[in-house]
C-alpha cells in the first residue's frame, strides 16, 4: 500500500515498538512480573490470542499462516504447534529478534520471522491471515484498505482485530494521552463496527468476501474486539 497516511503512521508505529517501547513490550510478552495496568493488558491479549486461535483449524497441517504483526511471536509459535507453515513478520527489528530468541527449537523451522512491512505483496499469498492489534493505529480508510490487501492474498480467511468505539476505550485513550510522553503509543483510532461493516462491504476489493465471527474482549486497560473474513 502506497498511502502516504499510511506510511506515515506505519514510520510512527515502527519508531514506538523498536525504539521508544521495545523493552517494555518484550516483557509485556514474556512471564516476567509486571504493573497491575500491564497485567490487565497482558490478560487481555493472552484472551484476544485464543479467541483468534479459536477460529483457526485445530489442524493447520500443510497450509501456510500470515501472522501480520507478530511481535514476539507467541501466535506465530502456537499456529506452527498444530502444524502451519508461517511467516511471522513486524515492523520492529528489535522484537523480532525477541522472537526468534523464544521461539521453541523444535518449531523454528515451521516460522520464518521478519522484520518489514505486513502488507507488502512480495510475502506471497496465504491459507489465512491473522493480524492481532496491528492496525488499531490506524483510521478507518488505511484499515479497510490493509484487509484489501489481506484479502488480495488469503485463500480462505482473515482473522484481525480493531478498537471499537465505546465510551470506555475513549476514557482509557484519553488517560493514556496523559502518561509520560517517553511512554506514549501511537494513538489508537477507535472504529464503530456498524462503520467498519458496512465500509468492507462497499469496499470492491472486499466483495468476494463477507464478515464472520466477532469477539469483544475487555480486560481491564485492554479493549479490541476481534472479527472474521471468510470468503463469500
Amino acid at each position: 500500500m502506497n498511502d502516504t497516511t499510511y506510511l506515515a503512521r506505519r514510520d510512527t508505529i515502527e519508531h514506538y515498538f523498536d525504539r521508544t517501547a521495545a523493552d517494555a513490550w518484550a516483557r509485556l510478552t514474556s512471564t516476567a512480573q509486571v504493573s497491575g495496568i500491564r497485567a490487565t493488558v497482558r490478560a487481555g491479549r493472552d484472551r484476544m490470542r485464543a479467541t483468534l486461535l479459536d477460529w483457526l483449524p485445530a489442524d493447520l497441517t500443510g497450509t501456510r499462516l500470515l501472522d501480520a504483526g507478530c511481535g514476539t511471536g507467541a501466535l506465530a509459535v502456537e499456529a506452527a504447534r498444530r502444524g502451519a507453515r508461517v511467516l511471522a513478520i513486524d515492523l520492529s527489528p528489535t522484537l523480532v529478534g525477541h522472537a526468534r530468541e523464544r521461539v521453541p527449537e523444535e518449531l523454528a523451522h515451521a516460522i520464518d520471522f521478519r522484520a518489514g512491512d505486513m502488507l507488502d505483496p512480495a510475502l506471497g499469498f496465504f491459507d489465512h491471515i491473522v493480524a492481532m492489534d496491528s492496525l488499531i493505529h490506524y483510521a478507518r480508510k488505511e484499515t479497510i484498505g490493509a484487509l484489501g490487501s489481506f484479502a488480495a492474498r488469503a485463500k480462505r480467511s482473515v482473522v484481525f482485530t480493531f478498537a471499537p468505539s465505546t465510551p470506555l476505550l475513549a476514557t482509557m485513550i484519553t488517560i493514556g494521552r496523559l502518561l509520560p510522553h517517553r511512554d506514549r503509543a501511537p494513538f489508537i483510532e477507535p472504529i464503530g463496527e456498524q462503520r467498519l461493516r458496512e465500509a468492507i462491504a462497499g469496499n470492491r476489493w472486499l466483495e468476494r468476501w463477507r464478515c464472520g465471527r466477532t469477539e469483544r474482549v475487555a480486560s481491564g486497560f485492554y479493549t479490541s474486539q476481534a472479527m472474521e473474513l471468510v470468503r463469500s
